[in-house]
């Protein structure tokens, strides 16, 4: 707000919340970016702005008036306070398009990216049990099953750990070597099958995909993923401190090539910083950021047919995957001489 010469900050949206509260949940439907309660920052203190059916469960079970927040409550028939009235005279600055604010989007962006060490903490838990979750799932994965009823095994093996499957992908057969982003449909299940979640704890999101194949794996699907493990080994590699996020991606660029597979990446994204959102940003060519200790990537490289994701957080030493799954079969890939195992395709014969 100094640096902006503003005198008051919006956050709307729920990402922000969670972030600003130390991970408290301030939505109710999760098919919207805006929560069900925003928060105000002004000289005079921070604010909870909310309705009076949000406000007792904002107050005892996410304890914000204890973490020093005052609660502003409006009755649910008025649509709830209004922060231009509150911030009445003041210099607005907002997470989001807001009238009569200055837009911060991609500030606060930056500024959730960068993670705290008890939110590093809280990271390594949410994604923990993401691997988890889906390792369960796809271990509960039967031929005959529809896609819809493979969602549903992971959804159950997420909300049962306390993780909200805020994406819930799955494709099978033909349809993974189709479609990059694949809502499920009533399509059975006949060999092949492609698992995508990101889940949400505390705000925080753990982005990961696993892949389940019953009978032995054709030869050119598994040459395809050992050279997606290696384009995914060689940007976690790459993921150091002080590292732009387009070098990054140029390394990315350069694997595929080297694999044999040069023209893939055209044809899906590459992740990128993962936090609150499940991807805060998405590297491209020209994507600057800078990578710092404290943050987190979700890389998910694609050649037709096979993917590799999990979710790291970049150390000062080293990264960690913190997204593992219990006894998954791993592909070994070396690179400068450090072993970077990526999870493989789980073959059921």
């Amino acid at each position: 707000m100094q640096e902006k010469g503003l005198d008051a900050l919006l956050l709307r949206r729920a990402s922000s919340f969670a972030w600003a509260t130390g991970g408290a949940s301030g939505y109710v439907n999760t098919a919207t970016d805006v929560g069900a309660a925003a928060l105000l920052f002004t000289p005079e203190g921070k604010f909870v702005l909310t309705n009076n059916i949000e406000a007792p469960r904002l107050e005892r079970e996410e304890g914000l008036v204890a973490k020093g927040f005052t609660l502003r409550v409006a009755p649910w028939h008025e649509g709830g306070p209004d922060p231009a009235a509150i911030a009445k005279g003041l210099r607005l600055g907002a997470d989001m398009p807001y009238p009569g604010a200055v837009d911060l989007s991609a500030e606060v962006c930056r500024l959730r990216t960068h993670l705290l060490p008890e939110e590093q903490e809280r990271y390594r838990l949410v994604g923990r049990l993401c691997g988890e979750a889906i390792a369960a799932a796809t271990r509960r994965v039967r031929p005959g099953q529809t896609e819809h009823e493979i969602a549903a095994l992971l959804a159950e093996e997420t909300t049962a750990r306390g993780i909200l499957p805020i994406v819930n992908l799955v494709a099978t057969d033909e349809r993974i070597f189709a479609f990059r982003h694949p809502l499920p449909t009533g399509k059975r299940l006949e060999k092949y099958a492609m698992i995508v979640l990101c889940g949400r704890m505390y705000g925080l999101v753990g982005a990961v995909t696993r892949l389940v194949h019953f009978g032995r794996l054709p030869d050119e699907v598994r040459r395809k993923a050992e050279a997606v493990a290696r384009v995914d080994a060689a940007m976690i590699a790459a993921s150091r401190p002080g590292v732009r996020l387009s070098d990054v991606f140029r390394k990315a660029q350069e694997t595929y090539a080297a694999v044999g597979f040069a023209d893939e990446w055209q044809l899906h994204h590459q992740g990128g910083p993962v936090s609150y959102e499940p991807r805060e940003m998405i590297a491209t060519p020209t994507t600057h950021e800078t990578l710092a200790v404290g943050m987190a990537c979700a890389w998910n490289p694609s050649i037709t047919g096979t993917k590799s994701e999990d979710t790291i957080l970049v150390g000062e030493r080293e990264n960690e995957v913190i997204t593992p799954s219990p006894d998954w079969p791993t592909l070994s890939v070396v690179i400068d001489g450090k072993p970077y195992p990526r999870p493989a395709i789980l073959e059921i014969v």
